[in-house]
């Protein structure tokens, strides 16, 4: 599951300058709307991963994405579940299902190096999306193994659902 919050809360944070647009709040972190989600990531952070690793109270394992929005600039955080392919993590855009993409999607299209918190693991980490139907095959097959509900989300939308491999910087 992820969890799509959109980049920039309360709208784009910038200010005109004759044609350019200055970006206010360019490395500032921006927390999640949903008050649950910014309440995870806080608790997962503070604790070091020792509490907030998991998806509510389902026991299943989550990891913190921090990412840069693709109109603000802003460091954004998602919880997303723990899928791992050896040293790779795998990031599915699915959003419950839903008919669109989560932001983050398209903050990780536009700004694909990331950060990744693995309980109190901290990495660096490259993103690409998956476009080799094999290979997003295999990975979606892990994906669904970490997760089975991901297997109904897919069911439910229309769209393909986005599957990202995070790579070590």
């Amino acid at each position: 599951m992820d969890f799509g919050t959109a980049d920039g809360g309360g709208g784009a944070c910038g200010i005109i300058i004759g044609t350019k647009r200055m970006e206010a709040l360019m490395a500032d972190y921006i927390p999640s709307p949903i008050g649950w989600v910014r309440d995870q990531v806080e608790l997962y952070e503070r604790t070091n991963g020792a509490e907030g690793n998991t998806l509510r109270d389902t026991g299943m394992p989550v990891i913190v994405v921090t990412n840069t929005g693709n109109q603000t600039g802003a460091v954004r955080k998602t919880p997303l579940m723990r899928v791992k392919d050896g040293d790779n993590y795998v990031l599915v855009g699915s959003m419950g299902g839903a008919p669109k993409n989560p932001v983050w999607v398209y903050n990780l299209r536009s700004n694909p190096d990331v950060e990744i918190r693995d309980k109190d693991q901290v990495q660096a980490m490259h993103v690409r999306e998956v476009e080799d139907a094999q290979e997003r095959s295999r990975l979606w097959s892990l994906a669904v193994e970490a997760f089975p509900p991901y297997a109904e989300y897919q069911k439910k939308t229309s769209r393909t659902i986005p599957v990202f491999l995070a790579e070590p910087a």
